[in-house]
């Protein structure tokens, strides 16, 4: 009798040594877990917010005269917006719009879900239209960094992007029709190209000033007369 309370005691070994799932909400794409992203070491700081604080912010105050440090303008967010409107009649569209926007920000897509039913386009209220990530503080600049060093130069014939595409408020948005100029996007892993619109929040209060701040990170503002991309 002594032995069978022992027994009860001892916890039951996982059968067949299987290891136990991941944590909830998950959702696996091609090897990939949105949610499994890496803390950043300690101290870390992204290439272009050092070069922000080091080189950007003092020669704008020094060269467009304004009255403080604080006062030159700075990145505050970058927005990035899928529509995926079909996925009410397909679902591996909504799979796949979670991986592309998962793997380019590293933050797992907040859904967008209609707001009222429309009988013509077939739509009803609470349907998922649409996704959207919001980046700020490092991983803002670490995006902003390979959206301009890495994505930007794999468009086929391109020329730079287009510099009138301020809101008045400066504010920039453009819209990109191929994710897989993303080097992160895996070429299998996607069966149709599925546009966005990238939206660069700034605290200039002119276009003018948001159009100087993002040419000193490097932005390829298409020149005037050149052939669009």
């Amino acid at each position: 009798m002594a032995d069978e309370k022992e027994v009860k005691k001892t916890k039951k070994p996982d059968e067949g040594g299987k290891a136990k799932s991941g944590g909830k909400g998950k959702e696996q794409k091609a090897g990939y877990t949105v949610g499994d992203v890496a803390p950043a070491p300690k101290g870390y700081v992204p290439r272009l917010a050092a070069e922000y604080k080091a080189k950007i912010a003092p020669g704008m105050l020094k060269e467009k005269g304004f009255p403080n440090l604080m006062a030159v303008p700075r990145l505050t967010k970058v927005s990035i917006n899928m529509g995926i409107g079909e996925a009410k009649s397909d679902v591996k569209i909504l799979d796949e719009a979670n991986y592309i926007l998962g793997m380019i920000s590293g933050q797992k897509p907040v859904p967008r879900r209609s707001k009222k039913s429309i009988s013509n386009f077939k739509l009803r209220e609470g349907v998922i239209i649409g996704l959207s990530v919001t980046l700020r503080g490092p991983r803002m600049y670490e995006f902003l960094d390979r959206f301009i060093n890495l994505a930007l130069p794999r468009v086929r014939d391109f020329a730079g992007v287009d510099p009138n595409a301020f809101d008045g408020r400066g504010n920039y948005t453009l819209g990109m029709r191929d994710p897989l100029i993303f080097p992160e996007i895996d070429y299998n892993a996607i069966t149709r190209p599925l546009g966005m619109n990238i939206t660069v929040v700034t605290t200039a209060k002119t276009d003018a000033d948001a159009r100087e701040l993002l040419t000193r990170f490097g932005m390829p503002f298409r020149k005037t007369g050149a052939a669009a991309a």
